[in-house]
Formats: structure tokens, sequence, C-alpha cells
């Protein structure tokens, strides 16, 4: 494997990815416009974009928030809005949900270009470079949602930390969490990483800190509050969506109440989920400040890997926020793959269930996503611990030293080697890559 990975050269990833989405493509497109039966559950290829060209007025070509419901955020809006369009055009008269899905999968397969090219530009190593690119996320979610134009957003708010750009870092952020929420979990880490510059005075810190938080304001305020203006009762449904929904199958909350071990009802789990995620953050930073005090947006990885297990919502292709940062932050190759395992597992266990529910088989159990849910949560947990007290990759000492290149050579033992597997197309352990 080693002596392939050689011969693809430095151009070896872009070929894995395309590979990856082609394969992301096939998983979904295989069941058309119209799910016969329980297909989409039994097969996997269930995809939002399905029911949404007909149901959100995507078919019709009606504008997002202005002329249809839509509950996702704005800049997500947008792209939707978009492809819809893309469809229309390409498949004219004709154009189907089938049509739509094959463009939403191309615009994500672009987006999973975009990371993998500044994963390249920031000078993370080949066995980083291959672990995206082989990703088994790719192949489950890659027509499944829209989720990668925000963790495109994350990737690029976290490399423009990386370099120290902190306005851009934080207006990139910003603009992350008006595709999807979880970005501006970066905005308080980037705000610490002002406060606390050993090499300003206190004046300054205060000032830098309020620049970023007077962009940060201005970023996502300028996609949100026109239509907010205009379409406020659209605009307001994710936010109201969110906080009203009671949660899904794989969510710790919900497997509690399936088992009966805590039974929570709506308002008691939006509580406690928020109490959980600001005592575990704060804690994973205080624990995490000594090794990476000077780069804390580090910790954002394992934050929003808390922030997944203690939400009341882990819809499977969350998992898809949380890979590409682990790609480019993580330090162990064991428990990547384990995470990479719990995600297979959970996806199909959740889904299995709907089949199941609909009296088609294969079919799975509250108990399977139990069990699924389980070995991702202990590879997440194992993930948060070696984030804290891990230095920081690699890639990530030799950009700040300027020794890093684009493509480094790949060190010998190093994940590279053995890419075509889930184990080992997580990054080497820590003194790899």
């Amino acid at each position: 494997m080693r002596g392939i990975v050689n011969r693809l050269g430095p151009n070896g990833p872009y070929l894995a990815l395309a590979l990856t989405c082609l394969l992301g493509w096939g998983f979904k497109a295989h069941c058309g416009a119209g799910w016969i039966g329980a297909e989409q559950y039994t097969t996997g290829c269930y995809s939002d974009a399905v029911p949404f060209w007909g149901l959100r007025g995507v078919a019709a070509g009606q504008m997002p928030y202005f002329e249809a419901r839509m509950e996702y955020p704005v800049l997500t809006g947008a792209l939707i809005w978009i492809e819809g369009l893309v469809a229309r055009v390409i498949g004219g008269a004709r154009a189907d949900a089938a049509t739509f899905l094959g463009v939403v999968t191309l615009g994500n397969a672009i987006l999973a270009f975009v990371i993998l090219e500044m994963m390249r530009g920031a000078g993370a190593g080949l066995a980083r470079q291959y672990a995206w690119a082989l990703a088994p996320p790719l192949v489950l979610y890659l027509g499944h949602n829209w989720d990668l134009l925000a963790g495109t957003f994350a990737v690029a708010a976290m490399l423009a930390a990386a370099r120290g750009a902190l306005v851009r870092a934080t207006a990139l952020a910003a603009l992350g969490g008006a595709a999807k929420l979880f970005p501006i979990l970066m905005l308080p880490l980037l705000g610490l990483g002002a406060l606390f510059a050993s090499d300003r005075t206190w004046r300054a810190r205060i000032v830098a800190g309020a620049v970023l938080v007077a962009v940060a304001m201005a970023a996502w305020g300028a996609v949100n509050l026109p239509v907010a203006a205009l379409a406020f009762q659209n605009w307001r449904e994710f936010y109201a969506f969110s906080s009203e929904r009671a949660g899904t199958a794989a969510s710790v909350w919900e497997l509690m109440t399936q088992f009966g071990w805590w039974v929570t009802d709506i308002p008691t789990r939006n509580l406690w989920s928020f109490v959980l995620f600001v005592g575990g953050a704060t804690t994973i930073v205080a624990a995490g400040w000594r090794q990476h005090g000077k780069h804390p947006w580090l910790l954002f990885t394992p934050v929003l890997a808390w922030f997944l297990l203690t939400n009341k919502v882990y819809s499977p292709q969350f998992d898809l926020w949380l890979w590409p940062l682990l790609v480019l932050t993580g330090t162990r190759a064991r428990p990547m793959a384990l995470f990479l395992l719990g995600d297979v597992a959970a996806y199909f266990a959740e889904f299995w269930m709907f089949a199941g529910m609909e009296g088609a088989s294969p079919s799975a159990t509250q108990g399977d996503i139990l069990a699924a849910a389980i070995v991702r949560g202990v590879a997440m947990l194992w993930l948060i611990h070696a984030a804290v007290r891990d230095p920081a990759p690699r890639w990530l000492a030799q950009r700040r030293s300027g020794a890093s290149s684009a493509v480094p050579p790949v060190a010998p033992g190093s994940a590279a080697t053995v890419a075509s597997s889930a184990a080992s197309s997580a990054p080497a352990a820590r003194d790899q890559a």
C-alpha cells in the first residue's frame, strides 16, 4: 500500500477524494427520484434533497423564507435555492428530485475538494489528506444534506486562526453560523485568544476582543438581518424548530428516555443539555489551556465533540461536522478509527430502525442504536481527552515556525501507508503528519 501511495504522489488525495465522491453519489442516487417501499432506509439512500424538491418549493423555484418555508439558516437556504436553480436549468421540464439530488451531491463534492485544498495549503501531511479524501462519512453524507457548507466555513476559520488572522477567522466562523450554528462555538475561543495574547498590553487585548465581537456581529448580521426584517416568521423557523423539537434516536437524551433511565420533556432537555454543555466546555478549555493557551481555537474540536454528545439532537450527518476538524487536529489514530466505526454503525442502526417500523428488513432496534452510540461516544470522549492533553499536531508547529510546505513528505509508518481502511484513514499518532 505504501508503494501505491508513493506512486500516486502529491495528487493521490485528489484521486482518492474523486473516488470517494463517486461512491457517495452512487450510495444515494441508486434509489432515484422516488422511493419504493422502505428502500431509503434499508439501503441507506435516504437524502433530505428528495423531499425538499417538492415540499420546500425547490421544484417551483420559490425563494426560501420569502416564498417558501425553510428550517435551515440563511446561507444554507441560499445554497438550496441555488442548487434548485441549477437542477432546473440542467433538467429543464424533466428536472425532478433525482436531478436535484445529483446537483446537491455535486455541490457537496466541490466543498469537499475545497476542504482538501485548504488542508494542503495549510501544510497538513499526506496522512491527514488521505484521512479526509477516504472518509467514510463522505460516502454516507455527501448527498444527504447541506452540512458541508458550514463545515467548510469552520475549517477555513480554523486555518485562518492558525495563520494568526483572528479577524478573518471570526468573520468566517460567524458566516459558518449563518449556515449551521455549530461554527459559532469557535467564537469564544477566538476571543480568548485575543484577550490573552501575551505580546500585547491589556488595553490592546480588550480592543482586539471588542473588534472581534463587532466583526462577528457584522458578518452574521449582514446575511441574517435583511431576511429577518422582511420575512421574520420563516427566518425564525430554524431557531423555533431547534428549541421545540424533542430530539433524535441516537442522542443521549432520547436513549435515556427510551430505556427509562431519565424520562425528560423538551424544556428539561433544553435546560440540561445547555447546562451540561456549558459546564463541560468550560472544563475542556480550562484543562486544555496549559497545552493550548497560545492557540485556544484548537480546543474547538473537543468542544464541538462535547456539544454533539450533550445536545438533544444528534442526527447521523452531524458526524460530518466533526470529522474534518479531527483530521486537522487529531493526534491519535485509534480513537479516530473507533469514531468512524461508530459513525457507520449508528447510521445503519438508525435507518434500519426506521425500516423495521415500516415492516421492512433489515431492521434494527433502539438497543442497536444504543450499542452504536456507545462506541461512538467512547471514541469521542477519548478524542476529547487526547485533544486536551496532547501537544498540537506537527503540521501546526511547523506552520507556526514557517517550516511547513504544502505537501510534506510522508513519515515512515504514517497512516497514509494503509489509507484504504477506516482505521488507517485516520491520521497517524501525534508524532506524525
